[in-house]
């Protein structure tokens, strides 16, 4: 055997020798995975330098695999590192760069680059609520902050269903009795569209009271149900009561009818006394009308008219706790007459009494009697008042006297001039 026969030789056994240690490589390393998804894929978004991870539940994750893209405002920032069963739904976790930040309640969409492009996992804040907090490192969010968009399988699936054996049939006899209906009446149907318009127009700016007036029965239905047990026992009791109503049904037919009569014969007697109420209502008016007239002046009688004869200002007449006043009580029926106003009395002859001898009485020596200084005047001397008598009481001066120290006063003249009494 040739030397080159020998080599060809040897490098032919060594080719198969080589190929079948790859083959049992390779075996060897597909059975110790379960998946083409267990092998780890090179490449990806945020493959070095600071990263976080944090994960998310979806309910169908489709046919998303790892080391799909992650993205922020439509702009890739991350990738889909894994993706594990997690009871009923699915959970991914991916990667992002610690430049990327994102709230705590952010929410996480599948979606598609394109009809028939791949899925990504599109990150954004939260529309419905404002953000809070900050997405860090190990931290989930849940189920109810997840979603996708709708396949394009779906939306084939459901035209199918409409197309085969669904309504497009009847368009045509629609659109026929639409065209039969609205034929001709353009104008009524013009004036509806614009009735509409004013009536939807009206809604919304009654927006603000409709919401508050549904507040409102949102409150009233929380206060019933708040209170259903007093309702159940009210509407237990109910019958109980109707059926007392139902056993005195004569006795309020008989008080309604004898309100009825009673009704009937208050007005018979209002519409015959209704001349008289008017007359009398008319004669009060002028009394009414006086009394108006009068003001405070009938008020202010009542300051004398209470405490007559002596007014308010008699107070002021009283420097000390005394004053001076006589009062004569005349008896005499004749000047108690004459003083109401009345003829006098017929005199009746009295016959007299036989005349009594005088009484010797024995003389006493004089008694010295101590001299009281004068009563200085109040001011100029007034003239002597005649008594005021009324009925059988006079009413007169002070102490009567004449002479140089003596003055007469009248509790008149004391309170027209203030002095002390």
């Amino acid at each position: 055997m040739s030397r080159d026969s020998l080599m060809i030789r040897v490098a032919g056994i060594s080719r198969r020798v080589a190929t079948a240690a790859v083959a049992i490589l390779s075996m060897a390393a597909l059975s110790a995975c379960q998946g083409i998804y267990d092998l780890p894929l090179p490449g990806g978004a945020a493959s070095g330098g600071d990263v976080y991870r944090v994960t998310a539940e979806f309910a169908d994750v489709l046919d998303l695999v790892p080391q799909s893209s992650v993205k922020v405002n439509q702009v890739t920032v991350g990738t889909v590192e894994k993706i594990e069963l997690n009871g009923w739904t699915a959970r991914i976790t991916v990667r992002l760069p610690d430049s990327v930040k994102l709230p705590k309640n952010a929410v996480a969409e599948l979606k598609q680059t394109s009809l028939l492009g791949e899925k990504y996992v599109q990150f954004e804040p939260p529309t419905a609520v404002a953000p809070v907090g900050t997405l860090r490192n190990g931290d989930n969010i849940p189920l109810a902050h997840t979603g996708r968009n709708t396949e394009v399988e779906e939306v084939l699936s459901a035209l199918s269903l409409l197309l085969n054996g669904g309504g497009v049939a009847q368009l045509k006899v629609i659109e026929t009795e639409l065209s039969h209906a609205l034929g001709g009446n353009e104008t009524q149907i013009r004036d509806l569209i614009v009735q509409l318009n004013t009536f939807v127009g009206g809604l919304d700016k009654q927006k603000s009271e409709i919401i508050r007036a549904i507040d409102g029965i949102d409150a009233l239905s929380a206060k019933i149900a708040a209170r259903k047990s007093d309702l159940a026992a009210a509407l237990e009791a109910l019958p109980k009561g109707l059926k007392v109503l139902a056993d005195q049904r004569k006795q309020l037919t008989a008080m309604l009818t004898a309100l009825s009569n009673l009704g009937a014969v208050g007005t018979r007697v209002i519409t015959s006394t209704k001349a008289d109420t008017v007359a009398n209502l008319q004669a009060l008016a002028p009394v009414l009308s006086q009394l108006a007239s009068a003001g405070d002046s009938l008020p202010k009688s009542f300051q004398l008219l209470l405490t007559y004869p002596f007014p308010d200002e008699a107070v002021n007449t009283m420097r000390g706790d005394y004053t001076n006043l006589y009062a004569t009580a005349d008896l005499d029926l004749r000047t108690v007459q004459q003083n109401l106003g009345q003829p006098g009395l017929p005199t009746v002859p009295v016959p007299g009494l036989p005349g009594v001898p005088p009484l010797p009485l024995p003389s006493l020596p004089p008694v010295p009697i101590p001299s009281l200084p004068p009563l200085l005047p109040l001011g100029p001397k007034p003239k002597p008042a005649p008594s005021s008598c009324i009925g059988a009481v006079c009413l007169g001066q002070g102490p009567q006297g004449s002479g140089s120290g003596s003055t007469d006063y009248s509790w008149l003249s004391l309170m027209q001039t203030g002095g002390a009494a």
